[in-house]
């Protein structure tokens, strides 16, 4: 059974980690979530990889301030990472750049909003799972549907022209 592994760099990050599980949650896709960190925690990080190295997951990191846990996994994992890095206003979003720059050969990708990282995770599972593939399309629908629904509440309320 394929699985998302959403690795956060300490318990503060759990908040942004459930609204990421909350959309897996949705296409029924399992959810394990870990606390370790890249700079206090390197060895337990690197456990946890090992643990899942011959599972079919996608990891989902979420570090705030220097993010190193997102390059980190990806440079010791052949699965795919997504970093979901929580926004700081300390820094005025300056510190998403650790996210974004990353040396040779590592390169996780960097999905700012939980719910699209989810959805990334989701189809990344759905090229080897028709039934998340289905689940995926019917999502993308619903939503082009509420949209259309909008225009319409929208042109109800105007004076034709």
């Amino acid at each position: 059974m394929s699985s998302v592994v959403i690795l956060m760099g300490s318990k503060a990050d759990k908040d942004h980690c459930m609204k990421i599980k909350n959309v897996l949650d949705r296409f029924n896709v399992r959810c394990i979530l870990r606390i370790a960190s890249a700079h206090k925690t390197p060895l337990r990080v690197l456990d946890i990889l090992t643990s899942y190295r011959d599972a079919p997951v996608v990891f989902i990191t979420v570090a705030g301030r220097s993010n190193a846990l997102s390059g980190f996994v990806d440079a010791n994992t052949h699965h795919p990472v997504i970093a979901c890095p929580p926004y700081g206003d300390k820094f005025s979003g300056a510190d998403l750049f650790s996210s974004l720059r990353m040396p040779s050969g590592v390169c996780p990708l960097t999905v700012l909003e939980p719910e699209q990282a989810a959805l990334a995770a989701v189809k990344m599972l759905a090229l080897h799972d028709e039934q998340l593939s289905v689940l995926i399309k019917k999502y993308q629908e619903e939503k082009r549907k509420e949209i259309e629904a909008d225009d319409q509440d929208l042109m109800a309320t105007q004076p034709a022209i």
